[in-house]
């Protein structure tokens, strides 16, 4: 299982990298979309409509995985107070289902997580027609979109965030409008701006599901490897602790025989008569 789990997580690795590069890429094309335009202009509007998407694991032998999310989740939730708008939970994985379950979350659909690298797209593809239905229910309000998953930190650690999809974030446009356009040659499109504008949105949309499915699936195995790396250091810890204890047992074994023999010696020394003395005077006659 440590090796599986080592194999599984690369793939993931990779395909994670590789949408970073893609995203990348959306990212220049708001630069250029700002460049054009001047700035982009953010609704304001209040969020009539929330939806959390939720990345968990649907596999065992990864320890607290799901529980430590499903708790991360609860307490952002329960900031925001009895008054906030209700969220829509769309769910990654039968076991992270039940987890948000015990603690009061209900999930409105959940999806299976992907069995290998090439199913990530397909995952995507999928949350994001779940997200497109939500957002075409609340007509023309805006939605809130959040995704939680586990995202690894430094030093090989992991810990469940909770991040802002939608409405897009206001730092992310006004670092773009801050950045000059380092090039010889200006952007241009010929495409209607709103037109470019909502294709630049659903490339941002799924290239940060894909990442957030991909990251998911890479800590899920790492959990998963770590637990078994423990798992193989108690067992370790505890044949070096039976060794131990089995040495003392026979030493003690040993002393206790030698005790019994020195014992038995003794004993049959004191039981045996001593030798009647000589005379050294002369017997009369």
């Amino acid at each position: 299982m440590k090796t599986l789990s080592a194999i599984n997580a690369l793939p993931y690795e990779h395909a994670a990298q590789a949408i970073e590069v893609y995203h990348r890429t959306i990212l220049e094309g708001f630069r250029a979309f700002v460049h054009h335009n001047s700035a982009l202009l953010l609704s304001t509007k209040i969020p009539a409509k929330r939806a959390v998407v939720v990345f968990g694991s649907d596999h065992g032998l990864c320890g607290g995985y799901n529980e430590r999310l499903a708790d991360e989740l609860f307490k952002q939730l329960e900031r925001h107070g009895p008054d906030a708008i209700p969220a829509r939970v769309l769910c990654v994985g039968t076991r992270m289902k039940y987890a948000l379950v015990a603690r009061g979350i209900l999930t409105e659909q959940t999806s299976l997580p992907p069995a290998s690298a090439d199913g990530i797209g397909r995952l995507a593809g999928i949350l994001a027609t779940q997200i497109e239905d939500i957002t075409r229910q609340s007509g023309p309000d805006p939605i809130a979109v959040d995704l939680a998953f586990t995202e690894r930190t430094a030093g090989s650690a992991q810990e469940p965030v909770l991040r802002r999809l939608l409405p897009l974030d206001s730092k992310m446009i006004a670092d773009l409008v801050d950045q000059p356009w380092v090039s010889r040659s200006l952007p241009c499109f010929t495409m209607p701006a709103s037109d470019l504008l909502a294709e630049l949105v659903i490339g941002h949309l799924f290239s940060s599901l894909f990442r957030a499915s991909a990251e998911a699936m890479v800590t899920e195995n790492a959990a998963r490897l770590a637990l078994m790396q423990q798992a193989e250091q108690s067992i370790d810890d505890r044949l070096e602790e039976l060794k131990a204890e089995t040495r003392s047992v026979r030493q003690s074994e040993i002393t206790t025989e030698l005790l019994d023999i020195i014992a038995g010696f003794e004993a049959l020394s004191k039981r045996r008569p001593r030798p009647a003395m000589a005379s050294n005077y002369p017997t009369q006659r």
